[in-house]
């Protein structure tokens, strides 16, 4: 059977990267599922020949993977995530002039991590969340949140609640949806007619150029460049105005849009220049997408190579974090806990659980001063700084970080201060 573009309907012919069989990323195990068959699917994805989107093919439904009440992501227990969440608040409060008489609606509003800086301001906010556990978090911290996945349905129900958006936004969720015809016509619909829309998602420039490639999971569905998404809003009647580049997950862009028969705001020179950018790194050639294959298998034995040297020499490792971008890595390379004697996260809701695939248990961080690992393997990579922040104490018995992406690189645990000029 063929295989469709989900955004275009070509035919989907040539392979970006194959990363084998995996489990779902999120899926943690209790331990008495230990024992029990694991599904494991095809991590396999295209790039299609028509509009160059990047994509998986749907294995599990959304409904699985987010709402079944029980997802394991909760934004709130970054600290470095909860700050870009408030600088966000603060840019488009300024930029935009929003106020009491507004209406902010985030899609995908988690545990009200972002929407709560807005509501201290007396701004009205609205969160549409499908996780039924994280929209009660919110809820906890007050804020309306409605537990549905977000699409045209949906729209037309906020709007017939009066519930329309002068401010639509969503972070992190672009790439979490199977049908984006259906998920950008719904934001259509709800945006007001001289409203804003922001969203924010991984940039596949920079999955390409720093071998990313453990943030392709089944959650992620699709992986866009600005060339391919300034194409499927205005599909949709949606002009993307102006796109700021941003450090946050190994790179992301924050795209702002606008009806395309809305006159303001005025066209910004970035989306030219990120065009040309994109252009220039090869994005409109599908020959550069068929190149990726072999940067993964090259980080994968570099990987491999640096644990093997490690247990050669008696050493011990842990890892930190739970994140699902940890599980493609260590199910693609092949590390369980021969390599890995536990990972450590600070969300209660992981500890006491298992990775899905290695089996690797996930503890209390405070395991980590009690056993004294030689490495401390990191993970959620994009998080670098503030986890060495955290745990520097390990420089006691000479301890040492390794980040695996862009490729292995190992880390002296130094104090607090120095630790802003370790180079990304």
């Amino acid at each position: 059977m063929s295989k469709k573009c989900r955004f275009c309907g070509n035919e989907l012919r040539y392979t970006f990267a194959n990363l084998g069989m995996s489990p779902i990323a999120n899926d943690n195990l209790t331990s008495e599922h230990l024992n029990r068959a694991e599904k494991f699917y095809p991590l396999h994805t295209y790039v299609c020949d028509r509009c160059l989107l990047v994509q998986l093919e749907e294995f599990e439904s959304p409904e699985h993977i987010f709402g079944d009440g029980d997802y394991a992501y909760f934004s709130s227990y970054s600290e470095s995530w909860l700050r870009h969440a408030k600088a966000y608040t603060e840019l488009m409060v300024e930029r935009f002039k929003f106020n009491a008489a507004s209406q902010v609606v985030e899609i995908a509003s988690n545990d009200g991590y972002l929407l709560q800086y807005f509501h201290q301001k007396g701004i009205p906010v609205l969160g549409v969340e499908p996780a039924a556990n994280t929209a009660k978090a919110a809820a906890e911290k007050g804020i309306p949140t409605w537990v549905k996945f977000f699409g045209v349905n949906t729209a037309k129900e906020m709007v017939a609640e009066g519930k329309s958006a002068d401010l639509l936004l969503g972070n992190n969720v672009l790439a979490h949806v199977p049908d984006v015809n259906d998920f950008i016509g719904g934001m259509k619909i709800v945006l007001k007619q001289n409203g804003i829309l922001t969203m924010e998602f991984p940039h596949l420039l920079q999955l390409m150029q720093q071998n990313q490639f453990d943030t392709i999971y089944h959650e992620h569905f699709s992986y866009y460049s600005f060339i391919t998404v300034e194409k499927m809003f205005a599909a949709h009647g949606i002009t993307l105005f102006d796109v700021e580049e941003l450090p946050t997950h190994g790179g992301s862009l924050r795209i702002y849009g606008k009806h395309s028969d809305a006159v303001e705001p005025a066209l910004s020179n970035r989306v030219k220049q990120l065009k040309a950018k994109e252009a220039a790194a090869g994005l409109e050639d599908i020959e550069t997408y068929l190149t990726f294959g072999e940067q993964v298998k090259a980080t994968k034995r570099k990987l491999l190579k640096f644990l093997i040297e490690a247990k050669s020499q008696g050493k011990t490792i842990a890892a930190y974090g739970a994140p699902a971008k940890g599980n493609t890595l260590l199910n693609y390379c092949g590390v369980g806990k021969d390599f890995i004697d536990y990972t450590v996260d600070r969300s209660p809701y992981k500890q006491g659980l298992f990775l899905p695939g290695t089996h690797i248990p996930i503890l209390h961080p405070d395991k980590i001063r009690e056993t004294q690992p030689d490495y401390v393997l990191i993970l959620p990579w994009n998080l670098k700084e503030e986890i060495m922040t955290q745990m520097a104490y390990i420089a006691e018995w000479g301890g040492q970080f390794v980040v695996p992406i862009p490729e292995v690189r190992v880390y002296p645990a130094i104090q607090q201060q120095v630790l802003s000029t370790i180079a990304s």
